[in-house]
């Protein structure tokens, strides 16, 4: 089918695996196929795409989403109602609590007419949260056919090997399908399809070979470089837009943009800086106050809870003590003394980096006493990275 093979590159051999799994409308497929491989190796995307490309019923579930046992079964079996009065439009919540009931209402669902002689796939994403829940579900999904005696196929997808799936009791064994990891050169292929209209596929496919030699040492991961692709373009065009180099002129779109790469580098896979936030750090129009900040945070790397430890110093380096109960508690009862302190905590890399100052002695019975030391500017910064909105727990802002 040339139209699915535009649609998933670098897959083809996983594609005509699962097409030739699939068969016939009519045919009875494999009961269950098991489909693992790392993140980003296309997986869902695939799938999704292989069963609406050639239009068979199914219903995708994702397990993160569905935690509990009556959260999945009621959305699988909605799902597939939803499907089987597609003509009429009408249909009413099931709701279920076993799995005994699940099989019972599955067979009832899948006599609707528009669900008869063909297979219907039940797709669970991040499949792997299925060993949290009950024992008998595993096992169960993976004879789902011959319990219900329905033409009924389950796909799980999953980030971890079938070993550390498959029960000590034994089960049913699915088909095992492995995606993957992109090679670079699949990588290449990928991304260089994704290129806007206005501008040539070589130029686009020369930018993303850049694109690839700086960050495929360190993230291989497509959806992350997908974001990289888009979020850094505008910038490898800028001077071709100005009209200071043309599309051949490689060398002095690879100065332009080098620097700018390189700062995009400290914020891989950890986005604390969004793409909005990252083109308004670009912006010669931003507020000047905050661009300081900004361009000062890209200078300092701090770990996730880092930021937080800094931003609660910062507040409680300029707010009066009194005022804690006002931001942070929503009950001003009485507070159950707890003590928080552990012993021999450190918070010495803030210190290195200037951040914190230590205000009191080493030997104090209560621990050390710092003082957080940055601008007013650098904290928003560092708090619009988080989503904490800090000037809402500022007392000279009230």
């Amino acid at each position: 089918m040339p139209h699915l093979e535009n649609m998933v590159l670098c897959r083809e051999s996983q594609v005509a695996t699962l097409q030739s799994l699939f068969g016939e409308r009519h045919h009875f497929s494999f009961p269950s196929i098991f489909i693992y491989g790392h993140t980003a190796s296309g997986k869902t995307y695939v799938t999704q795409t292989l069963l609406k490309t050639l239009e068979l019923p199914h219903v995708f579930v994702n397990c993160v989403e569905c935690f509990t046992l009556r959260l999945l079964l009621e959305q699988i079996l909605n799902r597939l109602s939803h499907l089987s009065s597609s003509e009429d439009g009408y249909c009413t919540e099931i709701t279920c609590d076993t799995f005994n009931d699940f099989v019972r209402l599955f067979k009832q669902v899948t006599k609707a007419e528009s669900l008869k002689d063909q297979t219907v796939y039940i797709v669970l994403d991040k499949a792997e949260y299925l060993r949290d829940m009950e024992a008998n579900l595993l096992p169960g999904f993976l004879r789902l056919q011959e319990l219900t005696d329905r033409n009924v196929t389950v796909i799980f997808l999953s980030e971890i090997v079938w070993e550390k799936f498959r029960p000590n009791t034994g089960c049913f064994e699915p088909f095992v399908l492995y995606f993957p990891d992109y090679s670079i050169g699949n990588l290449q292929k990928i991304l260089s399809h994704d290129h806007p209209p206005e501008y040539s596929a070589d130029f686009y496919a020369a930018y993303i070979n850049i694109l690839l030699g700086v960050f495929y040492t360190v993230c291989r991961d497509l959806k992350e470089l997908r974001h990289l692709a888009v979020l850094n373009f505008p910038k490898y065009c800028e001077p071709v837009v100005k009209g200071e180099a043309s599309e051949r002129d490689t060398r002095k779109l690879w100065r332009n943009i080098e620097p700018h790469l390189k700062k995009a580098m400290q914020t891989v896979y950890l986005r604390e800086i969004s793409s909005s936030q990252w083109e308004k750090l670009q912006n010669d129009d931003t507020d000047p106050g905050q661009l300081k900040g900004l361009s000062a945070y890209t200078h300092v790397e701090l770990p996730y809870y880092s930021k937080f430890i800094l931003i609660a110093a910062y507040l409680a380096s300029y707010n009066p003590a009194r005022t804690d109960k006002r931001f942070f508690l929503k009950h001003h009862g009485k507070i159950k003394k707890t003590n928080f302190l552990k012993k021999h905590e450190k918070i010495t890399s803030l210190v290195t980096l200037q951040l914190l100052t230590l205000v009191g002695h080493d030997d104090q019975l209560d621990g050390p006493k710092y003082k957080c030391t940055v601008s007013l500017d650098f904290i928003r910064a560092i708090a619009r990275t988080v989503n904490f909105d800090i000037i809402k727990y500022l007392y000279d802002f009230l």
